[in-house]
């Protein structure tokens, strides 16, 4: 049985206002800072940021519609400079334009280049959308000129709410006499995607199905869900899978996830930037060189590319997974963060600050500081904390060899003080 429309049941709920956007009323709701420039008509050039099918499209083509502006989308896949100078030529004679680029972290940096004039110049209101952090992977220059409105993923009440009314108002789905009883599995594998929940579910449907259990869905998806999508559920399983390998000090587990990014195309430089990140959150200070070669492996994989950088990948991956591991440097962080949000902005002590001025020296700005070179062993006890947090042990190195070594030195300068 197939279902009449050749268009996915994605794209027939595809929303057409700003009220009908679901999951993202912290960017979409009354009083929004969005809402209000697109009601005033006054939009600034824009990246939107978040992961799949959380309505990054969908909000491009509304507010070009709502703005009633001449409209140009691009893909960063298929489309490249010279795609992007034709644009611009014809926003020109049309004064005003909206340029939406999907994907446009794919876009290299002369690419992104030819779009700074423009969008400096008002020649072309830039939407750009991409699902990764765009203070990685668009230029500083282009990413000052816009502003950057971050979409979440769609939870759990969310994506029942796009199940239901699919069902309810879909004119195809609605002569189907559909009785949802579980969405428990149309839920985890759609993994927060909106787009991918409805498609699913009318795989599903086009299948036979008009009783929705979780065990219908799952039949159904392992007949005819591919093994890898990049852009989906199984894109942040595998990666987490990956992970919690070199986490748990598995080079075998890590490498066969590691295989299978790579078999499904993942890009290249996701990998190496997990595995970066990996190197200070999980090992941090046990293996410091960890790092240094998680970084020359970013380095080396964006200069050449697949096939050849899967065995740099390889390399990367199986150290890390060998190392020992530590995550004190993360918690340090995170306690230091959270003493932060608790204390507010508490006073730098006067023997800590700088004084470039007669006034400030007048002051007692600096006074009393001790310059620790000139103590033994290039150290002298004094206080670096404000008063309300004084003798606060935010980093508690952990229990391996190296920060074994740092724990010593600490406690030698520090007499016990933090309890080390």
């Amino acid at each position: 049985m197939f279902l009449e429309s050749q268009i996915p049941l994605a794209e027939r709920m595809r929303p057409n206002s700003i009220d009908d956007i679901v999951g993202q009323e912290h960017i979409t709701g009354k009083g929004s800072m969005l809402r209000t420039a697109l009601e005033n008509g006054t939009i600034p050039s824009m990246i939107l940021w978040g992961p799949p099918g959380v309505g990054k499209t969908t909000l491009a083509n509304i507010i070009t519609q709502t703005l009633k502006v001449p409209y140009f989308q691009l893909s960063a896949i298929s489309s490249g400079v010279k795609e992007v100078r034709e644009v611009i030529e014809q926003a020109k004679e049309l004064k005003s334009a909206v340029l939406f680029i999907d994907e446009i972290h794919r876009f290299n940096k002369s690419q992104q280049d030819a779009l700074l004039g423009a969008v400096e110049k008002g020649t072309i209101r830039l939407i750009g959308a991409t699902t990764e952090n765009p203070s990685f992977e668009v230029n500083a220059a282009l990413l000052s000129r816009c502003q950057v409105y971050v979409l979440k993923a769609l939870d759990k009440e969310k994506l029942v709410q796009l199940i239901q009314e699919a069902i309810q108002k879909d004119e195809i789905l609605k002569t189907k006499n559909i009785q949802l009883q579980e969405t428990e599995a149309l839920i985890n594998l759609s993994g927060g995607d909106g787009r991918k929940l409805l498609n699913l579910l009318e795989i599903v449907i086009q299948s036979g199905v008009t009783n929705i259990t979780d065990e219908a869905v799952q039949k159904v998806a392992q007949q005819k869900i591919a093994l890898y999508d990049k852009s989906g559920e199984q894109h942040y399983d595998i990666v987490s899978a990956f992970i919690k390998s070199m986490r748990g000090s598995d080079p075998n587990g890590a490498v066969y996830w590691l295989a299978r990014m790579i078999e499904g195309g993942e890009d290249v430089k996701f990998i190496a930037r997990r595995m970066l990140i990996f190197a200070s959150e999980d090992i941090g200070n046990a293996n410091p060189n960890a790092l240094l070669l998680a970084n020359a492996t970013f380095d080396a994989v964006a200069k050449i590319g697949y096939p050849e950088s899967r065995i740099i990948l390889s390399q990367c991956a199986t150290y890390l997974a060998s190392s020992p591991k530590s995550n004190a440097a993360y918690e340090a962080i995170a306690k230091a963060q959270k003493a932060v949000a608790q204390h507010g902005d508490l006073s730098v002590p006067l023997h800590l600050r700088n004084a470039p001025t007669k006034m400030m020296k007048q002051m007692d700005y600096g006074k009393d500081y001790q310059y620790s070179h000139l103590g033994e062993n290039n150290f002298i006890e004094q206080e670096y904390l404000p008063t309300p947090l004084v003798n606060s042990p935010f980093y508690v190195p952990g229990n391996n060899a190296r920060e074994k070594e740092i724990r010593k030195f600490l406690n030698e300068r520090w007499k016990g003080k933090y309890g080390y």
